[in-house]
């Protein structure tokens, strides 16, 4: 007896990721709408050429990312994303200039709560505008995910005097705290980094960051934290109570100058797509440090510091990750526990204490 044929079914497509576009530049905005709509996966719901208009678009088409200009009329980027993430938290990227101007924008707005940025377009170069679809591409995609939190109406507080973290009093500069994050690093490195005594172990750090933002980043760093931060400087002395961002052109490489530590700039080609690479730098520390370095993977897109962090616990340095709930993106993290390489699993606002309680363990009584 034949068995009664049965209607064939398919599942739905999954929904694309609904993208809303605010640019006061109608070319940028007729640009983006096409690159955007040219992936399977994403669509432009609307387009916006100022704020207020945006903000009638964001009730009527419920977008799930918004890309978002700066200097705009009307209302000023910042200020409108001020409210925003006020009022309804959303996932946003910012589309700004990579100058000293832009990047100090693109900082504030990262404060704010937005989950990464971009250059603007460089219309007119054919090959450029096909790397900046690939990337635009890839950041909607990582905002989708993003975690995004309602933002405070103060700025989050610095170390609390009631309970200071402890000072390490090292009398070494053998120990070091080797550091790598991507998306949602900027913040999530301004929270560990304040939260570290003057005298603690030199910082090596690894964002993935353009090269117009890691001086400025840097210097905002400084101001901010009781350790010094600046820009790393290829053959600069690892001092404690410093912190040493790699430039946004150069993977940072951790030497040996003699009996001390060095910063050592490499134009070696991109690992992991990435220049800085965590990677890099963590794979530095575990040939050069082992056992005296502590490893921390904040968050971040991708695979970049997994493979690393592997080799610094293999070579005997203690490793940390950030966890998922406190993370902006899941990524890195994530990637380095599958490894089996981070040793502990941490909250963001557990990590410094707990980094160094470790430090404090490994000095002789």
């Amino acid at each position: 007896m034949e068995q009664a044929m049965q209607p064939k079914t398919s599942a739905a497509p999954p929904r694309k990721t609904r993208v809303l576009v605010i640019d006061d530049s109608a070319l940028v905005r007729a640009l983006l709408t096409e690159m955007i709509n040219a992936e399977p996966d994403m669509e432009v719901v609307g387009a916006a050429a100022d704020p207020l208009i945006a903000r009638d678009l964001i009730k009527q088409r419920d977008p799930d990312v918004l890309t978002l200009d700066v200097e705009m009329p009307r209302m000023d980027g910042l200020d409108f994303l001020e409210r925003l993430m006020r009022l309804r938290p959303m996932p946003v990227v910012m589309v700004s200039t990579l100058t000293e101007r832009g990047s100090e924008v693109t900082l504030r707005a990262l404060e704010l709560g937005a989950v990464d940025y971009v250059a603007k377009p460089k219309v007119g170069i054919s090959n450029t505008l096909t790397e900046y679809a690939e990337e635009i591409a890839a950041k909607i995609r990582t905002a989708r995910l993003a975690r995004v939190r309602r933002a405070a109406s103060v700025p989050a507080p610095g170390p609390s005097a009631d309970a200071p973290l402890p000072r390490l009093r090292l009398g070494t500069t053998e120990k070091l705290i080797i550091l790598g994050a991507s998306t949602g690093g900027t913040e999530a490195i301004k929270s560990f980094l304040t939260q570290m005594p003057p005298d603690c172990p030199g910082i090596l750090i690894a964002q993935h960051m353009p090269e117009a933002f890691t001086r400025p980043f840097a210097e905002r760093l400084d101001a901010l934290c009781r350790i010094a931060v600046s820009e790393a400087r290829h053959g600069e002395r690892v001092l404690p109570g410093h912190a040493y961002i790699a430039p946004g052109h150069s993977h940072l490489v951790l030497a040996r100058n003699g009996a001390n530590y060095a910063c050592e700039l490499s134009q070696a080609p991109p690992v992991n797509r990435h220049r800085p690479s965590v990677d890099v730098l963590f794979r530095s520390a575990a040939a050069r440090a082992g056992k005296n370095a502590i490893g921390v993977i904040l968050t971040g897109m991708g695979k970049d510091g997994a493979a690393g962090m592997l080799e610094m616990k293999r070579a005997g340095a203690a490793t940390y990750a950030q966890d998922e709930a406190s993370c902006v993106v899941f990524g890195m993290p994530r990637e380095a526990i599958a490894l089996g390489a981070a040793g502990e699993v941490l909250a963001l606002d557990k990590l410094p204490r707990r980094v160094l309680a470790g430090l404090a363990a490994m000095l002789p009584a």
